[in-house]
């Protein structure tokens, strides 16, 4: 009976790998070989990381690496990287967002390592695609600070922003930050999304203040998942309008024209192209 010889081991360096964020059904391929291959592990949580691998069926030496990890732990893992392939995965998901792998990877560089990073899940836009709130722009703010003032503030800075808002929050404080966002942005769709990918997943859409009254009578347990949608375009007038095309007119065909003034008033092109062409005729 012929005995297949072990699979070969990856080169030495850091290999930045994406794990499921509920379903563990969403392991990647890659995942799994990169896994299978490694020397080892550097995992938030190696209980939570060790589940992983043993449904996997997989055996491998894990070196806890977080938030607590100081400066020394992380120049240890670099240091072993310069011989041996060190695979760091978060507890779900893709790690550096909104975590500290950040710095592993920065000194990683800086010692020459070789770094790779393989896709996969990820809670904000596995989320993002579920709240049905435009998508073509968004910023990712991570976590909203815990205290109510730094909350506020952070608010209101990334209100600012035409974009799609994504913000990571946990259970108990969800009902604190939909209150600060019916406040700051009462007239801004929310959309919180929770148990992604597992049996429960859910992903509510309304006002904040809505949003908040829900929640408080049915208390959210885990990681949340809380979006904000952009601010309402200004109502533009006809004489806005115009005054956009005429300008848009010195450089542009009308077609042209009509297309950009769509695009920043959220008019109807059809209709902009032929006041265009009523603009250039006189």
């Amino acid at each position: 009976m012929s005995i297949e010889p072990p699979p070969e081991a990856l080169s030495p360096g850091l290999y930045i790998v994406a794990t499921p964020i509920g379903n563990l059904g969403d392991v990647t391929l890659r995942a799994v070989d990169s896994f299978t291959r490694c020397d080892v592990v550097a995992c938030e949580d190696t209980r939570v990381t060790g589940k992983l691998l043993k449904h996997l069926g997989i055996h491998k030496p894990l070196h806890r690496y977080n938030d607590h990890s100081d400066e020394a732990a992380r120049l240890r893992l670099v240091q072993m990287m310069q011989d041996n392939a060190v695979v760091l995965v978060s507890d779900a998901g893709t790690p550096l967002i909104s975590d500290p792998g950040h710095r592993l990877v920065r000194d990683a560089r800086a010692a020459g390592v070789a770094i790779t990073s393989l896709p996969g899940a990820c809670a904000a836009i596995t989320a993002l695609t579920l709240s049905g709130l435009p998508n073509d722009r968004f910023l990712f703010a991570g976590f909203l600070p815990v205290k109510e003032k730094a909350r506020k503030a952070a608010l209101e800075d990334a209100g600012a922003a035409n974009a799609t808002l994504i913000f990571y929050e946990t259970g108990p404080r969800l009902v604190k930050s939909l209150d600060a966002m019916a406040e700051l942005l009462p007239d801004r769709a929310i959309s919180v999304a929770r148990e992604l990918t597992k049996l429960f997943e859910e992903c509510r859409t309304g006002s904040a203040a809505v949003l908040a009254g829900h929640y408080r009578d049915n208390p959210p347990k885990g990681e949340i998942v809380l979006m904000v949608g952009p601010p309402a375009k200004a109502a533009f007038s006809q004489q806005d309008a115009d005054a956009l095309l005429r300008a848009a007119l010195d450089i542009d065909k009308p077609s042209q024209a009509a297309s950009k003034v769509a695009k920043a008033i959220g008019g109807d092109r059809k209709m902009l192209y032929a006041r265009a062409m009523q603009l250039r005729a006189r």
